[in-house]
């Protein structure tokens, strides 16, 4: 997975926040998903049908002598309305549970924009593209990862999410992307 999405509990995956330097600009800002506390998470009216009290994903085990420089890098990257958590991961071949490091999204981050309806999200989604590519690409790549993960593995929030811009492609642009492309 490109952008890591870590097994974290108690929280939920949101396509909640703008994305103005990676999946659009500025002037047209994409969407990518975040990681949102729970808490804040059942506040919300957008609840997907499928909300287990954990996140799949993927942890990286970085050499000590890269430590910093990985968490330099990190800090550029995610620290745009994001705060630091240490959480435990559980690895699914069940071996002992690990430390992470994952960044949490804030809902008072200035870029975050929370549920929207999902068509107009799809929409949104289909006509943004940043310096790091295609917003579409970006949630279907995303959907692929989270699938492949295990079988228990996918979201219905990012799945559908995925079908939706991928029937209007097909409907504005008359192109139907491949399934798992990204």
């Amino acid at each position: 997975m490109s952008r890591p999405h870590l097994p974290l509990s108690p929280s939920d995956l949101e396509f909640g926040l703008f994305s103005e330097d990676h999946r659009g600009t500025p002037e047209a800002p994409g969407r990518v998903v975040t990681l949102i506390e729970r808490s804040y998470w059942e506040k919300l009216t957008d609840h997907h049908d499928s909300a287990p009290e954990k996140v799949w994903g993927v942890a990286y085990r970085i050499k000590p002598e890269k430590v910093s420089e990985v968490k330099e890098y990190l800090d550029i990257r995610e620290i745009n309305g994001y705060s630091i958590h240490f959480t435990p991961f559980h690895p699914a071949d069940g071996s002992a549970p690990m430390k992470t490091l994952v960044y949490i999204g804030t809902p008072d981050n200035e870029q975050f924009v929370g549920p929207q309806d999902p068509q107009k999200l799809a929409q949104h989604i289909l006509n943004s593209q940043g310096p790091s590519g295609l917003n579409k690409d970006y949630l279907y790549g995303l959907d692929t990862a989270l699938n492949e993960l295990s079988p228990d593995s996918g979201d219905h929030h990012v799945s559908d999410l995925a079908q939706r811009v991928r029937a209007l492609d097909t409907l504005v642009n008359g192109v139907s992307p491949q399934v798992g492309s990204g």
